[in-house]
């Protein structure tokens, strides 16, 4: 009886433990995955380099990122400081995702919810709060800043400053992003 005890008690530890954001999925948070819009709905289309400075507890990592979106596909592809391809992720009109990733990178760093933050960063917050809808989560948009909200708790946080500069704090995985973007003269 002690051990069909202690198995119930790892199981629900288990449970109770927030699972790692895993492959194409776009979880934005613990259980909760954005309905994907369309790359179009963004209402433009955009050519950002991008520099990302990612800070999960201890750890930190920086890419540098080239993001195009247009009506048809979003595509980045994110290298580390030595010009190593640490990422590279499509998103078609018909949904598809394609990504792949280099090994060497913490198993946090996940293409599903790297396009689940994309979205949150710059679609419009129309868009934005039916893709949360399902999810069991809201946006509070005040012009500068963003908030998702579920359950009475801030989730997510966004800052945007001057000159492409964004503070992303997403508090549900525990990790920060600091990013400067400039658009691409065509």
């Amino acid at each position: 009886m002690k051990r069909i005890g202690l198995i119930l008690s790892l199981m629900l530890a288990a449970c109770a433990a927030p699972p790692a954001p895993i492959g194409e999925q776009p979880f934005f948070a613990p259980g909760r995955a954005l309905s994907l819009p369309a790359p179009g709905d963004l209402g433009r289309d955009v050519d950002w380099l991008q520099h990302l400075v990612i800070r999960r507890g201890a750890e930190t990592f920086a890419f540098d990122v080239r993001l195009s979106v247009t009506a048809e596909k979003l595509h980045l592809l994110g290298l580390d400081g030595l010009g190593r391809r640490g990422i590279e992720l499509t998103w078609e009109r018909d949904g598809s995702i394609t990504a792949t990733r280099a090994d060497w990178l913490p198993p946090e760093i996940q293409p599903g919810p790297m396009l689940a933050d994309i979205i949150l960063l710059y679609w419009p917050r129309d868009v934005l709060r039916r893709s949360l809808q399902a999810a069991g989560a809201s946006l509070r948009d005040a012009g500068r800043s963003r908030e998702v909200v579920a359950d009475g708790r801030i989730l997510l946080d966004i800052s945007y400053g001057a000159d492409g500069r964004v503070h992303y704090r997403n508090s549900a995985w525990g990790y920060t992003i600091d990013l400067r973007s400039a658009e691409v003269a065509p």
